[in-house]
C-alpha cells in the first residue's frame, strides 16, 4: 500500500502528553505580563459573543481571544521555542513508536489539529510529520484580533473536510488509512478512516470507541 496509506493524527492529549496551546499561552502571558487580564477579558468577550450567536459552547469556548494583539510573527516565534525546548519531552514514547511504525510502512504522517497554526507546524516539526493542518488564515500577517473568520479551523466535524481534502490531493482511499484521537471531538473524523485507533480514551469517549470495537492505547509520559 506503500505511500497509498496515511495516519491522520491529532495533537494534544494523543501524540502529545499536554496542551500545545495552553502551554503557548502561557509562555506569552510571562513574557507578556499585561496579556493576562487582558486575555482573559478577550477570551470571555469571545466566548459570550458565540454563545448569543447560537455556536455550541464547546466552540465558543475555543475562541483566540486569548491572543488577540499577538503578532503572527510573535507567536510563530515562541511557537517554535516552546516545541524544541519543553514540549518535546511530553511526546510519550508509545506516540514516537506509532510515527516510527507508520514511517516504516511508507505510510504519511499527517497532523491535524485545533490548535494554532503556529504551534501545529512547530510541534509537527519536532514529530517529523509529513503535512500539518492546524487553526488560521492561509495568510498570516500583522496582529491577531481573536476572531477566526476567514480561517481554516480543524475542529470537531471540520476535520472531515480537512481529511477528505487531504486523501484526495494524495490519492489516499480513507478505508485503508488510520485516524488516531482522544476525545469524541475527533471521533467524527475518525469514524471516516478504515483504522480508527482511540488515545488516552476516558468516559463517553472511551465507551463509545468500545461499543464501536475500535484499537485503544494508552500513551502517557512517565514521570
Amino acid at each position: 500500500m506503500g505511500k497509498s496509506v496515511a495516519a491522520y493524527f491529532d495533537l494534544d492529549g494523543t501524540l502529545l502528553d499536554a496542551s500545545s496551546e495552553k502551554t503557548l499561552t502561557a509562555y506569552l502571558g510571562r513574557k507578556r505580563p499585561w496579556r493576562i487580564p487582558y486575555g482573559a477579558v478577550a477570551w470571555t468577550f469571545g466566548l459570550v459573543s458565540n454563545l448569543l450567536r447560537g455556536r455550541a459552547f464547546y466552540d465558543a469556548a475555543r475562541n483566540r481571544g486569548h491572543f488577540s494583539l499577538a503578532s503572527w510573527t510573535v507567536l510563530e516565534k515562541f511557537s517554535n521555542q516552546i516545541a524544541t525546548n519543553n514540549l518535546s519531552s511530553k511526546i510519550s514514547k508509545e506516540a514516537r513508536d506509532s510515527l516510527k511504525w507508520h514511517k516504516s510502512q511508507g505510510h504519511r504522517v499527517v497532523l491535524v489539529t485545533a490548535t494554532i497554526a503556529p504551534m501545529a507546524e512547530a510541534m509537527g516539526e519536532v514529530l517529523g510529520m509529513d503535512a500539518v493542518y492546524g487553526c488560521g488564515p492561509d495568510v498570516r500577517e500583522g496582529i491577531l484580533s481573536g476572531s477566526e473568520r476567514g480561517w481554516s479551523v480543524p475542529r470537531r466535524k471540520g476535520k472531515i473536510a480537512v481529511v477528505e481534502a487531504d486523501a484526495m490531493k494524495h490519492g489516499h482511499e480513507l478505508e485503508e488509512c488510520y485516524g488516531y484521537g482522544n476525545t469524541m471531538a475527533d471521533s467524527w473524523f475518525m469514524r471516516r478512516t478504515g483504522h480508527p485507533v482511540a488515545i488516552n480514551a476516558k468516559g463517553s469517549f472511551r465507551q463509545f470507541a468500545e461499543e464501536q470495537n475500535w484499537e485503544m492505547h494508552d500513551w502517557k509520559v512517565k514521570s
